[in-house]
């Protein structure tokens, strides 16, 4: 049962008593008397004061418990705000633990309502990215009076980034993922932590200003499909895709690419794929291996583990900055 005690870094607490919900709307960056805190100041850009509400589900309105499912961040000074709400198999699990009686067909709708009430302006950045410019704080202060009584925004709290994408997975990871106490190599054995990991290696091999974050499949498979490609890129005419795919858990998720797979090459001339696993494949010794490896290269989707991604990245990068991306 989650503590009652407030608790952000477990992501259980007890809610405010009453059901509103402070917006972005006259609340400093800092907000609620928090203290900014954040990464240290990258070398590529500057600390800039940003804010953060953390996406609370409450089951159970009388109890007054929740647990943390999503965080949405909001840059003041551009309007321009992310959102990123739960959607690994393991998230859910948890919910239902803590809860059994949980709405998880409420969960699994919120990205498509966020979505809808953050249309205003789609923002160039589609990593996780809903909305940006000057309805962006309107559009925010929307959603706080749209949504259910058992989903809240937590207080607004502010920090300092250089790099919005790099503190969205930051707060996600210390606030919603669930908490792992195994060994160190076991967390690596989500999408969210390989999609972290990827994060830093397109950055440190200078790819990443060219890569599309989450974009959507729909118009690809079906409309309503609610999955999203990590990442994205266009190089000399050939759109390529990329996408985490972890080994240890959930190999159902290399069925899901491979159907997705199918489906944009039924759409565009020219592809690429990729998925990128948390260790080396070894087929020969593990049957979820041998199943993932095989399915993927039966569909032409090679696998590239974390260890060998920069190498793949650096390959890739001078297509990517000649100029000829279309």
């Amino acid at each position: 049962m989650p503590n009652k005690k407030p608790d952000p870094e477990s992501g259980a607490g007890r809610a405010r008593k009453s059901g509103s919900v402070r917006g972005p709307s006259g609340a400093g960056p800092s907000g609620a008397g928090q203290a900014p805190h954040g990464p240290q100041a990258r070398p590529d850009g500057e600390l800039h004061p940003c804010a953060y509400h953390v996406v609370r589900y409450l089951p159970n309105l009388v109890r007054d418990e929740w647990v943390n499912i999503g965080i949405v961040l909001f840059d003041p000074a551009n309007g321009h705000i992310l959102r990123r709400l739960m959607e690994e198999p393991g998230e859910f699990a948890r919910v239902r633990r803590l809860h059994p009686g949980a709405d998880e067909d409420l969960l699994r709708r919120l990205p498509e309502e966020f979505d809808a009430q953050f249309a205003s302006r789609t923002s160039p950045s589609p990593a996780a990215a809903v909305s940006e410019g000057p309805g962006a704080r309107e559009n925010l202060a929307r959603l706080t009076q749209t949504l259910s009584n058992a989903v809240q925004l937590s207080e607004q709290k502010g920090l300092l980034a250089a790099d919005l994408d790099a503190e969205l997975d930051r707060l996600y990871r210390d606030y919603v993922e669930p908490p792992r106490y195994g060994r160190i190599f076991e967390d690596l054995a989500t999408r969210n932590a390989i999609r972290t990991r990827a994060n830093q290696v397109f950055r440190s091999t200078g790819i990443w200003p060219q890569l599309e974050r989450r974009l959507r499949v729909a118009e690809f498979t079906y409309p309503g499909d609610p999955l999203r490609v990590d990442y994205a890129y266009r190089r000399n005419g050939t759109r390529g895709f990329v996408q985490a795919l972890p080994l240890g858990r959930d190999p159902g998720q290399a069925k899901i690419l491979a159907f997705t797979a199918d489906a944009i090459r039924a759409k565009l001339p020219k592809t690429e794929f990729l998925a990128v696993t948390e260790v080396e494949p070894r087929p020969q010794d593990n049957p979820r291996h041998r199943f993932v490896t095989g399915l993927l290269e039966e569909r032409g989707i090679p696998v590239v583990p974390l260890a060998r991604l920069a190498e793949w990245a650096f390959q890739l990068r001078p297509t990517l900055l000649s100029g000829h991306s279309n």
